[in-house]
C-alpha cells in the first residue's frame, strides 16, 4: 500500500506544468570533462532541497548543491547538445519551474522537462497589447504543432497560433512577457521545444500504422 503511494508520489515529482515560477539568474559557470555546473540564483534558492528536480528553460535538471541563496545544477554533455543551456553567460536568466506537487493545480499542460529540440526565433511582432513569436525548427524529427494545441517554449506552457510544417507562432500575453525570460528573447535567439505528449504519442502512432501497411 505504502509502496504505491510512494510510486504516485515520485511520477508527479517529474512533471511540470509549464506555469513559470520566476526567473533564475546565472552566477557561475564551471566546466568538468564534458558536464557543466550552472550556480544560479532565484527569489526561492532558500526553499530548494539536494536531489529537487527543477526545469530550467524546460530542462529538467537536480539540485546538487545549496550555498546561501545560490544553488547549482549540472548539465551532462547530452543536454548541453540538444538544448541552448551551453549557450547561457553569466548574467543571463532563465525560466524557472519547481516539479508539480503531487496534490497541485494543473493550470498549465502535461510537460516532462524533457525538451524534444532547440528553435530559432524568427520574429517578434508588437501588437501593442500583446507579443507574436514566430518559432522555426527542424521538423525531420518528426514533430509537429497544431493550431491550438500546446507547445513548450523554454519552459512556458503556450498555445500554438499559427502552425505551419516548419514554425509556428505563439502570442505572449503582457503578464508572461514580464514575469518570463521573453522579455530578453531577440530574433535568432536559441529557444527550447517540448511538444505536446499526447501530440507524440498520436504521430508516433501514426507512423507506426503508415510503416505496418
Amino acid at each position: 500500500m505504502n509502496t504505491q503511494i510512494d510510486d504516485k508520489v515520485s511520477i508527479f515529482e517529474s512533471m511540470f506544468t509549464g506555469i513559470i515560477e520566476g526567473l533564475a539568474r546565472l552566477e557561475d559557470i564551471v566546466k568538468e570533462k564534458s558536464n557543466i555546473h550552472f550556480t544560479f540564483s532565484c527569489p526561492f534558492s532558500r526553499e530548494l532541497k539536494i536531489d529537487q528536480s527543477v526545469a530550467h528553460n524546460g530542462v529538467c535538471l537536480t539540485v546538487v548543491n545549496l550555498h546561501d541563496d545560490q544553488y547549482t545544477v549540472t548539465a551532462i554533455e547530452e543536454t548541453l547538445q540538444k538544448t541552448n543551456l551551453g549557450n547561457l553567460n553569466v548574467g543571463d536568466f532563465v525560466n524557472l519551474e519547481r516539479c508539480m506537487s503531487a496534490n497541485g493545480r494543473f493550470d498549465g499542460h502535461i510537460v516532462q522537462g524533457h525538451v524534444d529540440q532547440i528553435g530559432k526565433v524568427t520574429a517578434i511582432t508588437d501588437n501593442q497589447g500583446s507579443w507574436t513569436f514566430t518559432i522555426s525548427y527542424d521538423n525531420r524529427s518528426g514533430n509537429v504543432t497544431v493550431e491550438k494545441g500546446s507547445i513548450t517554449i523554454n519552459g512556458t506552457s503556450l498555445t500554438v497560433v499559427d502552425s505551419r510544417e516548419d514554425s509556428f507562432s505563439v502570442c505572449i500575453i503582457p503578464y508572461t512577457y514580464e514575469h518570463t525570460g521573453f522579455k530578453y528573447l531577440k530574433v535568432d535567439d536559441i529557444v527550447n521545444l517540448e511538444f505536446d505528449i499526447v501530440g507524440k504519442y498520436v504521430a508516433r502512432l501514426l507512423g507506426n500504422n503508415k510503416s505496418n501497411k
